[in-house]
């Protein structure tokens, strides 16, 4: 049973279905809506595993242990958390044993620590990119930006690199205890090394180069450049046996790019 049937939840349902395993969820695009209660109660009451990528309400409470606590009891439990629950690091490395809920998603680092409470496994997520929504698309479309902030590192994770980290950890099944997991790649970086990259592939001209108070950035996104971390993912790689299929976002990249260049194809 998955909570929220969005980009990366519905990549991983796909992956999930292929393998033989019945799914259901809720979202627009789900098996039922959130608040049908009667048809959510009894998917859960046949479900072996739950897993949430629903975000916490305006005020940090989880609307799926809110709603749906009560029926989550012996279930296998996983929930798509946030590396923004570790704040701003000013570019140091950060793992698991980090203290959370300094930064400025205060509100998911209560749904993260509710989750884990509950026993459940935690996927900490950074910057999540692939199909449709990379830095490719934002090229190709004229809305990528390069802003002058030369010590700005993030990290990120490709869509499938989630799914494969979801699902190490239910094949492992109680060898993968509950806890937090980062997932995130091998290579963090500025965003304007990848912005660069993906106008290479392109054969784009890379935006000009603007100070933060020039790009014009909506609040969501000048919170975003407010913060600065590496995320380690030696975790995930030692307990579940985990290994990004896309460890920079050069491999990333080039596995969206073909979407791209049917694009230019004549008469495509």
């Amino acid at each position: 049973m998955i909570f929220g049937l969005g980009y990366s939840a519905s990549r991983l349902a796909s992956r999930l279905s292929a393998g033989g395993w019945e799914v259901l969820s809720t979202g627009r695009n789900g098996t039922f809506a959130f608040d049908d209660d009667g048809s959510v109660r009894l998917a859960l009451a046949d479900a072996s595993h739950v897993l949430s990528s629903v975000p916490p309400g305006g005020e940090g409470l989880d609307p799926v242990l809110e709603h749906y606590g009560s029926a989550l009891d012996g279930k296998w439990l996983g929930y798509l958390s946030s590396t923004g629950v570790y704040g701003d690091t000013g570019g140091a490395w950060v793992d698991e044993s980090a203290p959370i809920g300094t930064g400025r998603r205060t509100a998911r680092a209560e749904a993260d620590l509710a989750w884990l409470d509950r026993g459940a496994r935690v996927f900490r997520l950074p910057g999540i990119y692939g199909p449709g929504r990379s830095a490719l698309d934002r090229v190709h479309e004229g809305r990528a930006k390069r802003i002058d902030l030369p010590r700005q590192v993030f990290s990120r994770i490709h869509v499938d690199d989630i799914g494969s980290g979801v699902i190490a950890a239910i094949a492992h099944g109680q060898d993968a205890p509950a806890g937090p997991y980062n997932l995130a790649d091998d290579a963090p970086c500025s965003q304007n090394r990848v912005i660069e990259h993906a106008s290479r592939l392109l054969g784009r001209t890379p935006p000009p180069l603007v100070s933060l108070k020039d790009a014009n950035l909506s609040p969501a996104a000048a919170a975003f450049y407010a913060e600065n971390r590496r995320v380690a993912n030696g975790k995930a790689r030692r307990v579940l046996g985990w290994r990004p299929a896309y460890p920079t976002f050069r491999e990333g990249l080039a596995a969206c790019l073909p979407a791209f260049t049917q694009q230019e194809e004549p008469g495509s």
